[in-house]
């Protein structure tokens, strides 16, 4: 093996360590968004609270992430990728904290609040920070790591919640245990580089050139830092420049893929997989929480097998796929729930339709979304465009959240679930005329093909 080969496998396995780190942030953000659907079963029970307030306390990390996310931009452009992980560190680790010390519901809204702005930001720095520092032959895979960690920190979620279901107070220990993760976290950032393009952003070509050093694979590195510079033609940019008529094919395609994302009721399913699951028949919460683990599994089975395929069959077709999937598996369990005479039947046909949506769901619409808003937008408007997405995906992920067991109520749990299917049939149109295909491509390649006016709607 030459010099030359033996420096890339280090720079490689570098790379590796780096996105593993930074994906802890998804893991963080898995585990407080699905931790939630366990406890909230005993917090209702030892508040006696009304599904309204239910819904309230689900959604205050919803509205936490919005705004969380509104600003997130412009804080990764002034403080860097790398610091603004660190903030979300903090504040997870205070938010559960926070949680598990909670005396009442307002206390308890307002320390999930806080949780939800770390999420809001990480849900979208963690994936950039990933993306800015992943060569374009492994970006695929690396960014859809922090989708694995999300789904890891799911099922993590869903069994803590089954291992502390013996009494009425465990629900504490179930948000703080969030704390260790967090902690990890910080450490680990406090000894990662900042991503390369961030810093010729500022200016700072000579630290860039040191990260690159220690991440390139046989790469130019002053060619690389060339083509990032030729990618800025100006250090600052305004919220005006991120609507250009040359950058909004792709700004569109991030706010509407958001839509899709979250109206097909992915999270109806994570947030409320143990209600549901009661719905269908299930006699005790202990045993609709472990039914749920099965659910966080096949996520996790499902996302790895996605991030195998992501850089060998591309973007586009596993969209296709997992969205059909995602229809059928939603008009069979709307139909379960219609044919009332299945009795005994109708929690294990749930049970399956279910776990058959959440794979779909997982080598799709989960990774690709993140991975997607990573890759198209232009470097100058990055940071911002992405925050603007990510601010749409929480707040429709709020506004589905918060009227979920509202829509069932007055559409019944036959007709919501229907009315996810139509939408997942209306995201594969979508995603077949307006969606790029991004597979192999550098960010500079894609950005310039987005300037040119030549969107990827399949590869040449």
């Amino acid at each position: 093996m030459s010099d030359q080969s033996k420096k890339d496998k280090a720079n490689l396995f570098i790379i590796y360590i780096i996105a593993f780190v930074a994906a802890l942030a998804g893991l963080l953000f898995g585990y407080d968004t699905g931790v939630i659907s366990g406890a909230i079963l005993f917090i209702k029970d030892q508040f006696n609270l009304t599904s309204i307030v239910v819904e309230r306390v689900v959604s205050a990390v919803l509205l936490g992430a919005v705004i969380g996310a509104a600003f997130s931009g412009s804080m990764a452009d002034k403080l860097g990728r790398r610091r603004s992980i660190v903030i979300t560190a903090v504040l997870f680790s205070f938010g559960a904290v926070g949680s598990a010390f909670a005396p009442n519901i307002p206390a308890l809204i307002a320390c999930r609040f806080s949780i939800g702005l770390a999420i809001g930001v990480a849900s979208y720095v963690a994936p950039l920070y990933i993306s800015e520092i992943s060569p374009p032959d492994v970006r695929g895979a690396l960014v859809s790591l922090n989708q694995l960690m999300i789904t890891c920190g799911i099922v993590v979620s869903y069994l803590v919640d089954y291992m502390l279901t013996l009494g009425q107070n465990e629900w504490r220990w179930m948000f703080g245990l969030g704390a260790i993760p967090g902690i990890i976290l910080l450490i680990g950032m406090i000894y990662l580089p900042e991503t390369p393009r961030w810093l010729v952003k500022q200016g700072l070509i000579d630290k860039a050139k040191d990260v690159l050093s220690r991440i390139s694979r046989g790469r130019d590195i002053d060619r690389e830092i060339n083509d990032i510079s030729n990618t800025l033609t100006d250090k600052k940019c305004s919220w005006k420049e991120v609507f250009d008529p040359w950058v909004r094919p792709a700004l569109f395609v991030g706010i509407i893929l958001a839509f899709f994302q979250q109206a097909t009721g992915i999270n109806t399913i994570i947030y409320y997989a143990p209600t549901i699951f009661e719905f269908a028949g299930f006699s005790s919460h202990r045993v609709a929480i472990l039914a749920t683990i099965g659910v966080g599994t096949v996520n996790v089975l499902m996302t790895m097998v996605a991030i195998w395929l992501l850089d060998k069959l591309g973007r586009k077709p596993l969209l296709y796929i997992g969205m059909a999937g995602m229809a059928v598996s939603l008009g069979v369990l709307g139909t379960a729930f219609h044919l009332t005479d299945l009795s005994g039947m109708l929690k294990w046909i749930c049970v399956a339709s279910v776990l058959f949506y959440i794979a779909s769901f997982a080598i799709s619409l989960g990774p690709i979304f993140w991975l997607l808003i990573s890759e198209i937008y232009p470097l100058k408007v990055r940071a911002r465009a992405m925050s603007l997405a990510t601010v749409a995906n929480w707040g429709f992920n709020m506004l589905v959240a918060a009227t979920f067991l509202t829509m069932t109520d007055k559409l019944g749990k036959a007709g919501t679930f229907w009315m996810f299917a139509l939408i997942s049939i209306a995201g594969i149109v979508y995603c077949y005329f307006f969606v790029p295909e991004t597979k192999g491509y550098t960010l500079e390649e894609i950005e310039g093909r987005l300037r040119s006016g030549y969107w990827l709607r399949k590869k040449h």
